[in-house]
């Protein structure tokens, strides 16, 4: 099963020692949540950096080879003061599971959100602690709103609700930040954490209960918390 726990953002130019920091902390927040990963030489366990073109490397989840991976890439596109410093990374974890990470930011694109994103395969029916996921992204990324989705939830968004690709939305979890937060209505979900910085975290639907995403986006859609930032963008959260 393919599962995706986002978080989007607006322009937030940072220097590429601030967006380093930023992924160290996501890699240890996302390891400690993922157990299981064997030790490195094994073949598993073990962070590799995925590129457009050449060879797959392996990347050490330090500040400093983290830094080093996004000065490089910072280096190779023309454009990165603007649309942001991209990084890609992959893990093989116990068989049957593999993690995928893509990040876009630091930059101030007008049109194009800052974004990051955790993909996680894994067998059916195999746990996996997506509120506390989104919950480390929303902490370490200050987005300005974020999901958890699948394949189906996606599907049913589009489908049913009119979602379309870089709408803020939600999935089985939510993460609002506070000017969105402040607008959802009473009674929505089965729970809500408040975050530092105020945002929140919104316990939607459960696996499988698509209807009630698609009714749970309609009534935050319709109370105004997931209206689009203005564009061109001048702010990363609304």
């Amino acid at each position: 099963m393919r599962r995706v726990v986002r978080v989007f953002w607006g322009p937030r130019p940072e220097p590429v020692e601030t967006l380093a920091g930023r992924w160290k902390r996501t890699l240890d927040g996302i390891t400690g949540l993922l157990p299981g990963a064997a030790s490195p030489g094994e073949g598993t366990g073990t962070w590799r950096q995925v590129r457009g073109s050449g060879p797959e490397t392996e990347l050490p989840a330090d500040e400093g080879a983290l830094l080093g991976a996004l000065r490089v890439a910072q280096a190779a596109e023309d454009w990165s003061d603007l649309t942001g410093t991209a990084l890609r990374l992959e893990r093989a974890d116990e068989p049957g599971r593999r993690t995928e990470i893509s990040g876009l930011a630091g930059g101030a694109p007008e049109f194009l959100l800052q974004s990051f994103v955790v993909t996680l395969h894994a067998p059916d029916g195999v746990e996996v602690p997506e509120a506390e996921l989104l919950a480390v992204l929303a902490r370490e990324w200050e987005p300005d709103f974020g999901d958890v989705s699948d394949d189906d939830v996606l599907d049913a968004l589009e489908d049913d609700a009119g979602y379309s690709v870089g709408d803020p939305v939600v999935g089985r979890f939510g993460y609002l930040s506070p000017a969105r937060a402040a607008l959802v209505p009473e009674g929505l979900g089965t729970a809500r954490e408040e975050l530092p910085g105020g945002g929140v975290l919104l316990s939607l639907a459960d696996p499988g209960a698509g209807a009630d995403v698609v009714a749970a986006y309609e009534r935050l859609r319709d109370a105004g918390a997931l209206e689009p930032l203005p564009r061109p963008m001048d702010r990363p959260v609304l």
